[in-house]
């Protein structure tokens, strides 16, 4: 048990804040995990848990000890200090440090009959988080990031995945090393375009499957579009063309899963 911190300037405080930066995430291999329920579910994915801070204006300190190990350091914090470092509201006073993973395609276990979601170089932390969210709603096998332009251990991505970020296997790579996996194990490429494309309703995704979503902006690049099995819309019933990308990755993902009966 630590002494209370009560001033910001305390440099362990100072270090919270910098990773709140992904350079600094990076650098330390670190990164901050805010709530209850998504360090229990990090906890459950076998995230290594570092230091605890905690407000017990908030929180006790018997809930606390629930989330730690014998080699954890509980820090109780002053309200002040625990409202200068958590990012969001709502937390239940409690936030971790967290040992980042590797997240390498080949560490990816895949069924024999696979659902995979990848989605190209997705910018908004939120974005990926409303994603991240729908995989594991759907139970999909796999979530690839390619060309990412967000990380998955940004606040926002873990605040707006509800801690989905630690439920779903996770990898990121290039697309180009994503096609070449994607063949490797025979799963058929199938990208969400608005040209040359068959309404996703009547497309097969009983076989080894990955739906391939691109950005709202720009949509996917060629790369992709050149190596697809077939490009699929979800035809458009008012004057817009496209919806939001997790929008569009929920309705997609759940006509596989319903062609798959919810298997």
């Amino acid at each position: 048990m630590h002494f209370q911190i009560t001033s910001t300037q305390n440099p362990k405080i100072k270090n919270l804040i910098a990773l709140e930066k992904p350079r600094e995430r990076r650098k330390q291999c670190l990164f901050l995990i805010e709530g209850k329920k998504e360090i229990g579910l990090a906890l459950e994915a076998g995230y290594k848990i570092g230091n605890l801070f905690f407000c017990e204006e908030i929180i006790s300190l018997e809930e606390v000890k629930s989330f730690a190990k014998s080699d954890q350091l509980l820090i109780p914090v002053s309200r002040e200090v625990f409202e200068k470092i958590a990012v969001r509201e709502g937390t239940g006073g409690l936030i971790a440090v967290a040992e980042q993973k590797t997240h390498r395609l080949d560490q990816l276990k895949l069924r024999s009959n696979p659902l995979v979601l990848v989605v190209e170089a997705v910018e908004k932390p939120g974005n990926l988080g409303a994603l991240l969210r729908t995989a594991d709603a759907a139970g999909v096998d796999a979530v690839i990031i390619c060309d990412p332009q967000t990380d998955f251990y940004n606040p926002n991505v873990i605040r707006s995945s509800v801690g989905c970020v630690f439920t779903s296997q996770l990898a990121s790579a290039t697309s180009d090393e994503t096609i070449s996996w994607l063949r490797k194990n025979n799963i058929s490429i199938y990208c969400t375009y608005l040209q040359a494309s068959k309404p996703y309703h009547l497309t097969d995704f009983t076989r080894p499957s990955a739906i391939v979503m691109g950005t709202e902006a720009t949509g996917l690049s060629d790369t992709w579009v050149k190596h697809a099995d077939a490009n699929i819309i979800i035809p458009m019933q008012g004057k817009i063309d496209s919806m939001n990308v997790s929008t569009a990755a929920a309705v997609v993902i759940f006509e596989a899963k319903r062609q798959r009966g919810f298997s």
